[in-house]
């Protein structure tokens, strides 16, 4: 891991445990909209706790999230010298291969999501703001939430903001500090981890052709894991484009049925397997972990 990403990290740190065992498939975190908020002064550990929006708009917004199924996140440009500014860009983003899109506004006040009607995220564009058309990148920054996000997490943001400017951007938590560096591509919600800044830049550079880089890929973030486990596996088998495959059947006993855009399906069988228990985060208490692996895959 340390080769990985040109850093020492020390071995009781989530990451390092983590790397030893854990696979990357089906460790993405289950996010269908996203409504990225750009913040530039000082984050809490968790967005939504009051810290930085205040405890009444904070608690409006949770509530209004998690009626309508999104992830609210913040947002910052990498290596921000000004930590305050006027405005605040806003990400509205759709995963799901159906209808997959991304919008960006531009509002006065984080207050003014309060306007915003978080349900159209679960529909085509409603056109609040431009349309983006590139890949937009996000990077798990947040170092109140996990030592490893901001130190493994920064220099690769600011390596991709070399190389794509404003498609860049460190982000809020994104499930997964273990999994550090972390990051998500818009509007697919491919989420990686483990990327060295050159994996990372090659990673966006096939997303802006419509392709899906595998090294690193924990999965697309519209799918629980055991989907998400099952289309990374029909993507190492076939190459196609990002909205190309869907799950669209998934049993409680794991197996998912993957289809492609053409009429080809594929039937994938999972199975929860488990390690040893370790800190999902640094400094937290071991915990037992149990990622989803494939056991089968065939064409019906």
């Amino acid at each position: 891991m340390a080769d990985t990403i040109g850093l020492v990290i020390e071995a009781e740190t989530c990451s390092a445990l983590s790397v030893v065992d854990e696979p990357l498939a089906g460790s993405a975190a289950v996010v269908r909209g996203w409504v990225c908020l750009e913040f530039n002064a000082a984050w809490g550990r968790d967005v939504l706790d009051g810290t930085a929006l205040g405890e009444e708009l904070a608690a409006e917004l949770s509530r209004r999230a998690d009626a309508a199924d999104v992830r609210i996140m913040f947002i910052r440009r990498p290596g921000r010298t000004d930590p305050l500014t006027d405005g605040h860009t806003v990400l509205l983003a759709r995963s799901d291969p159906s209808d997959s899109w991304c919008e960006r506004l531009r509002i006065d006040s984080p207050a003014d999501l309060l306007d915003i009607d978080f349900a159209l995220l679960d529909g085509p564009p409603p056109g609040l703001g431009d349309s983006v058309d590139e890949p937009v990148v996000l990077v798990c920054a947040h170092g109140k939430r996990d030592q490893c996000c901001a130190v493994f997490g920064r220099p690769i943001a600011a390596a991709l903001m070399s190389s794509f400017g404003p498609q860049v951007w460190e982000c809020s938590h994104t499930g997964g500090h273990r999994f550090a560096p972390s990051m998500i591509l818009l509007p697919s919600g491919n989420t990686y981890g483990r990327l060295s800044a050159g994996e990372s830049v090659t990673a966006v550079e096939v997303a802006s052709r419509d392709q899906v880089h595998l090294p690193g890929l924990r999965g697309r973030s519209c799918w629980f894991p055991a989907g998400q486990a099952s289309e990374v596996a029909v993507r190492q088998q076939i190459s196609c484009g990002i909205d190309d495959l869907a799950v669209i059947e998934q049993a409680s006993d794991g197996t998912c049925v993957v289809a492609h855009v053409d009429g080809r399906r594929w039937m994938v069988e999972t199975a929860v397997s488990e390690l040893a228990p370790r800190p999902p985060s640094c400094g937290a208490a071991p915990k037992p972990v149990r990622p989803v692996v494939v056991t089968s895959i065939r064409e019906l």
